[in-house]
């Protein structure tokens, strides 16, 4: 899959974000816990995990999860439950490791990829989270819109440094015109998202657009969902702390 399909594709499953977002919180839910299933099967491909079905089931099942906790946490904080399906999950990550028939070559890698592949599916919450609080569907909607800006100016294409100024510049751009736009969204809110979010989607490409793993389907459409999966924690708590 190449650069330029991978950038929109993750632009457009930013808009959708923030469509889901503005029509309410079950919607985002439901569209983060099918960014968690794509990350799931694309994940171990990506981080050359040797078990990957299990590795994936952890994945899901710890994103998935999160996603459920937070959204029927009854009071604030939102995330309080969250922190208990992780450690669930890192259980698991083990008991994947027991069920391996494989001899358990590579371990420690093994892991630690499919804590790290839960933990980044876990980040995915942090939208969820931001919509149920005061003025967070507004954050959503101007979160997504950086990102999806953000990730359609990755694609251009030009010397790296000034390819990542013009992502940085784009996102924090969008993020300060809905900021300017939406009554709910301080502006120094929308432009401190969009510096935050052009800065993820710079580093991502920069971490991930030379492996070799991206000639394949699946680690294509993880690398796809990872910018908008972590943005989540990025717009979490930019509207915790402006909300404070």
């Amino acid at each position: 899959m190449s650069l330029e399909t991978r950038a929109v594709l993750t632009a457009v499953l930013a808009a959708v974000v923030a469509v889901a977002g503005y029509l309410g919180v079950l919607p985002l839910a439901g569209v983060s816990a099918a960014l968690v299933l794509v990350l799931a099967v694309g994940w171990p491909a990506l981080a050359g995990l040797p078990f990957s079905p299990g590795a994936g089931a952890v994945v899901g099942l710890g994103g998935i999860g999160s996603v459920a906790a937070v959204t029927f946490t009854a009071e604030q904080p939102y995330l309080q439950h969250m922190a208990l399906v992780f450690a669930g999950a890192v259980v698991l990550a083990f008991v994947n490791e027991l069920l391996r028939r494989d001899g358990r070559l590579r371990l420690v890698e093994s892991v630690s990829g499919t804590v790290a592949g839960t933990v980044l599916a876990v980040c995915v919450t942090g939208w969820v989270a931001t919509a149920r609080i005061d003025g967070g569907k507004e954050l959503v909607v101007a979160g997504a819109v950086a990102l999806a800006l953000g990730s359609a100016a990755v694609a251009l294409r030009g010397r790296a440094w000034l390819v990542y100024l013009i992502t940085l510049a784009v996102a924090t751009g969008g993020g300060a015109l809905v900021g300017w736009a939406l009554p709910g969204v301080q502006l120094v809110a929308g432009v401190v998202l969009g510096v935050g979010v052009g800065i993820l989607v710079a580093a991502m490409h920069a971490l991930f657009d030379r492996f070799p793993a991206l000639a394949r389907t699946l680690p294509s459409l993880a690398v796809v969902v990872l910018p908008v999966t972590v943005s989540g924690v990025l717009v979490y708590v930019a509207g915790r702390v402006f909300a404070a």
